[in-house]
């Protein structure tokens, strides 16, 4: 009996979960304030996207892939992980406050 009332809590939690994750999600494109920030989520998109294709490319060509062609292969991939990160570094420059001001420094968000 206690395990099914766990389970029902838990099952319960994972809803209320998703839930918040959809309402979430759909603040990103409305005027509302949203916990995700609309830029980090569609390059995360992008970037899921990229990867995909790429390890498709890899799986279909592995067989007849030179040492030339591998080497092509992950430099891509280090490519677009460094583009990612370094957008998202980007994104976290701080901008310094007027001197005298009694609070820290603001990131930018957006």
């Amino acid at each position: 009996m206690e395990k099914i009332k766990r389970m029902k809590k838990w099952f319960i939690e994972v809803k209320n979960s998703v839930k918040w994750f959809i309402k979430e999600i759909g603040k990103i494109y409305s005027t509302e304030d949203s916990y995700f920030s609309k830029k980090r989520v569609e390059s995360g998109i992008a970037f899921a996207i990229g990867q995909f294709g790429m390890i498709y490319f890899l799986i279909q060509s592995v067989d007849t892939m030179t040492m030339q062609d591998m080497l092509m292969w992950s430099g891509t991939e280090f490519l677009m992980a460094g583009y990612t990160v370094s957008q998202i570094q980007k994104e976290k420059k701080r901008k310094d406050v007027e001197p005298g001001s009694e609070s820290g420094p603001e990131i930018l968000n957006d």
